[in-house]
């Protein structure tokens, strides 16, 4: 920041720490879509780390002056300043606790990173694909930082948890491949003119992910054997607080977890009678797997999603949302094999260049249970993650670059996606009982993440009226029999459910918990201009004022 920064505004404190984060993490530079990013990877190494730290405590100073800034108190500029606080703040307590260290995942790991940004790093030209090399060429220095900063981990006795460690042992596997890995595929589309160099690069790659996988294999999973995969209360609460932004009561969420449970079975019991009579919700679920509406084919459930997302924003563009044309573009794709069970989307380029993206991973399946897919599309599509992150993009020069990117917290935007799911159900989107059971599953699946995830890491007693051993302590085994019995979707995505939750302890409680916070702030608005309450405008202001975390969301959404 330049000698002026004592006078800076938070805002601006926010936009700068954006310029020098995407500097030490190229990464983040590729998905807001600068192109000077797209050759390089980060450094995950020890000193990584600490630089990433360093810079956190180096803009919360800046921010310390700003905020004594004349206009620095305007609305704009305290919501702003609040969330970069709160957010580096978060950030910092995981550093501190070194957590990095130990940051084994199916899911979210510096070597996933690695992976999935090339998915979205442009390959349009040849200069592009001339970058990807470049970024090929790096992979083998990232994921040896990464390796390095495992094996300090261990040095401390900062073991990852064995089950996440055996899970990524086989997705680097399958990434190596038998001789033709993830990255020498990926590679293959690129020109004939740099098929020398980007082979070469893409070898570089993919001998680096089987060395890591040799490492992990022979040396960390031995290492880490006997360590326990749950993570208790302390280290819970902190990244309950990185994931939520909030410091939640951990049992009165463990309690709610379970009242919705209770809830939302008496419903799904009433909708699986209309579908197969006197028969449970799950066997209703395991009726509709065979003789329930199917898409067939991996292109043809490609489609068949597209569609959906676009016949989403024809009927809600002006009616309870009002959308810019670019935020309307989203596209729906085929997530790359070799990684975690669940869909996801990633946002748009800062100047959409690049469209909001949703990806199924098909998990080598051919035939989809649309069940299992409508809610699931309103979640990560629309009007669920692409109109939050692709609005926030859009008014980006209203909010900050910060706000509009990496601010974003994750129980704000999952608590949104499951929101717009049941505001689908309430604007009557799932009319037959086959998608609203389907719409039922999902919301019983993050029911049952509150219970499973909170009762696990902190070792919680079963309550005794539970269906389900009542007054013993959940067990990550218990956790995967109850998830399991509660779910229509496959053993394999539980697995990887469990597994996730597992290495991203915190996350997956935000999704209902974030809900609850979207749901209560749309009512306290609604009670306060009783008739005159303009669910549109309320929708469009509330995906207009940026991320904020929980500790905050409830007050900012009953103001609008």
């Amino acid at each position: 920041m330049s000698d002026s920064a004592g006078s800076a505004l938070p805002r601006q404190v926010a936009d700068a720490y954006v310029d020098e984060l995407i500097a030490l993490d190229p990464i983040t530079g590729t998905y807001l879509g600068v192109a000077e990013s797209s050759r390089r990877l980060p450094d995950y190494s020890p000193a990584g780390q600490r630089a990433l730290a360093d810079l956190a405590r180096a803009t919360l100073a800046r921010l310390d002056d700003a905020e004594r800034s004349p206009g620095a108190d305007s609305e704009a500029e305290r919501r702003c300043g609040r969330l970069l606080r709160e957010r580096l703040t978060a950030e910092l307590a995981v550093h501190e606790a070194q957590e990095a260290l130990r940051a084994v995942s199916n899911i979210h790991s510096p070597a996933h990173q690695v992976r999935d940004i090339f998915t979205v790093t442009p390959t349009a030209t040849d200069e592009d694909w001339a970058a990807v090399a470049d970024r090929l060429r790096a992979v083998p220095d990232a994921l040896e930082g990464f390796r390095a900063s495992l094996a300090l981990g261990l040095e401390r006795g900062l073991p990852g948890g064995p089950r996440p460690t055996a899970t990524f042992v086989g997705q680097l596997t399958d990434w190596a491949g038998d001789g033709r890995g993830w990255f020498d595929e990926f590679a293959s589309s690129g020109p004939d003119s740099l098929r020398k160099e980007l082979d070469e690069a893409a070898a570089l790659a993919t001998d680096a992910v089987a060395r890591l996988r040799d490492w992990m294999r022979d040396v960390y999973a031995p290492a880490v054997a006997g360590a326990p995969d749950t993570v208790g209360r302390e280290r819970y609460a902190r990244w309950s607080r990185y994931f939520n932004g909030t410091d939640l009561d951990l049992d009165e969420a463990y309690a709610y977890g379970w009242s919705e449970y209770h809830r939302l079975l008496t419903e799904m019991k009433a909708e699986a009678g209309k579908i197969l009579p006197g028969a449970s919700p799950w066997e209703a679920l395991a009726h509709l797997d065979v003789h329930g509406t199917h898409i067939e084919g991996v292109e043809e459930v490609r489609v068949w999603l597209q569609g959906l997302m676009d016949e989403a924003i024809e009927a809600l563009d002006g009616t309870h949302f009002e959308l810019a044309e670019r935020v309307r573009k989203v596209e729906s794709r085929i997530a790359p094999p070799g990684g975690a069970a669940a869909p996801y989307y990633t946002g748009p380029s800062e100047d959409f260049s690049r469209p909001g993206i949703t990806w199924l991973p098909t998990m080598g399946e051919t035939r989809f249970p649309v069940y299992d897919l409508v809610s699931t599309w309103y979640h990560e599509g629309v009007p669920g993650h692409h109109l939050q992150i692709a609005q926030a993009t859009h008014v980006a020069d209203q909010l900050s670059r910060y706000q509009a990117s990496v601010g974003m917290v994750s129980a704000n935007a999952e608590g949104w996606a499951l929101y717009a799911e049941r505001l689908m159900d309430e604007l009557g989107f799932l009319p037959d009982a086959e998608r609203r059971l389907g719409y039922l599953d999902a919301q019983m699946m993050r029911a049952c993440r509150v219970i499973v995830d909170i009762g696990m890491h902190l070792e919680l007693e079963i309550p005794a009226e539970s269906p389900f051993h009542p007054g013993e302590r959940w067990t990550p085994e218990l956790a995967q029999e109850f998830f399991g019995n509660h779910s229509g979707r496959p053993a394999d995505f539980v697995e990887s459910e469990l597994t996730r939750y597992l290495s991203m302890p915190g996350q997956a409680i935000g999704y209902k918990l974030g809900e609850r916070a979207w749901l209560l702030g749309r009512e306290n608005a609604r009670t306060r201009h009783g008739d005159a309450f303009d669910a549109k405008a309320w929708h469009m202001a509330a995906l207009s004022q940026g991320p904020l975390g929980l500790d905050d969301l409830v007050d900012e959404l009953s103001k609008l």
